[in-house]
């Protein structure tokens, strides 16, 4: 009997360019900005459907795995019932850290789109490259600097004005 995550099929490729998608990372990224948090922002596509968002709430639910990546997978996970996210694309304002490469690797996903490099905590190529890591049994392609002054300045701004308090 084959596994549930063969069962679904490849959508068509995307209409979209990657500019786009990263326009909605860069919406949720501001929801987190909204209510006091660090403004990062991810969506999961599959095809041309967004599947799956996230935005950082470490700060309001006190909780350290609530990264925008982290939420935007398990809301994807959910609404494809699977825990593999073949055939997604995960787009994200700035690079993950070393706890979301993990999970992406683990959950399968093929391709990550990040933003903003993150030069304390980058793990897609700045400090190291976990997604990409050779030993490890699934590798993800990695897209960088899609929209990256619009990414990077979310972040500039958020901690200017957090500074000045």
């Amino acid at each position: 009997m084959p596994s549930s995550f063969s069962m679904i099929p490849e959508p068509p490729p995307s209409t979209y360019p990657h500019e786009h998608w990263m326009a909605e990372a860069i919406r949720e990224a501001r929801k987190a900005e909204a209510i006091g948090e660090v403004p990062i922002g991810a969506v999961i596509v599959r095809g041309d459907e967004i599947v799956g968002r996230g935005y950082n709430l470490r700060e309001s639910s006190l909780d350290g795995t609530a990264h925008a990546e982290m939420i935007a997978i398990r809301e994807a996970s959910q609404r494809l019932g699977a825990w593999r996210l073949l055939h997604c694309r995960l787009y994200v304002t700035l690079e993950p850290c070393p706890m979301c490469a993990g999970a992406i690797v683990q959950c399968r996903v093929p391709h990550v789109i990040y933003g903003a490099p993150d030069p304390k905590a980058g793990c897609a190529g700045t400090l190291m490259n976990l997604l990409q890591e050779t030993r490890f049994n699934h590798r993800t392609d990695i897209t960088f600097g899609v929209l990256q002054e619009d990414c990077a300045s979310l972040l500039t701004e958020f901690f200017r004005r957090l500074r000045k308090k």
